[in-house]
């Protein structure tokens, strides 16, 4: 790797050529998906010379798993902690329906890690992709977060008699937010005030139950 990209100018310009680069990348792999994705497609897209691409990214793979790192931080950013104040008094169905009332609202912006990530999910090859690792890996720590939040919630006789509800809540939560994402995909007539209901409802009765 050279000291600087090629005819590149200050650490700012460096930035925003990077950033031109991955929203190309992104822009391709949602149209084309990952095989469909090439560096050339990448620099006719983004009007930057293939050496640019190359000195910010070893290859395609490192690209693509760029694009959902930096799309999933800039999504993130946006979103509601899943992390309970200790002075918050709110039950648990109060708490998780404020949370999901901003988190679902978002999906309708389609974030690239999202759309590019469940694609990846859905394709087989014999080497697994750096962006599939790090999609899983990105899913596994927003169920940890989201666990310990419900675990927050539970008295200590639940946690000791159901210790796997907690991870089973948060993958009920992703599993239905990744769903309400497809189905916006489809078709854009939802409405999220009734989805939030239910996975309120199911929470409850869940822990209820527990």
């Amino acid at each position: 790797m050279s000291a600087a990209p090629p005819g590149a100018g200050s650490a700012d310009d460096r930035e925003i050529s990077r950033v031109r680069i991955l929203r190309a990348a992104a822009e391709i792999a949602s149209e084309c998906g990952y095989e469909g994705t090439t560096i050339s497609k990448v620099t006719k897209r983004s009007g930057l010379p293939a050496s640019s691409v190359y000195w910010f990214f070893r290859d395609k793979d490192h690209l693509i798993a760029e694009v959902l790192r930096h799309s999933f931080e800039q999504w993130i950013a946006a979103q509601p902690r899943w992390e309970r104040d200790p002075r918050d008094e709110r039950p648990l169905a109060e708490g998780l329906r404020a949370i999901l009332s901003r988190s679902v609202r978002t999906l309708p912006g389609a974030p690239d890690f999202l759309r590019i990530g469940h694609m990846l999910l859905l394709e087989s090859r014999e080497v697994e992709a750096e962006a599939r690792r790090y999609f899983l890996a990105t899913r596994d720590a927003v169920a940890n977060n989201i666990a310990a939040w419900f675990s927050a919630h539970f008295d200590t006789e639940l946690q000791a008699r159901r210790p796997e509800l907690a991870m089973d809540l948060a993958r009920m939560v992703i599993a239905s937010t990744d769903g309400l994402f497809l189905a916006h995909q489809i078709d854009d007539e939802w409405d999220p005030d009734d989805f939030i209901e239910i996975i309120v409802a199911i929470v409850e009765q869940a822990v209820a139950a527990g």
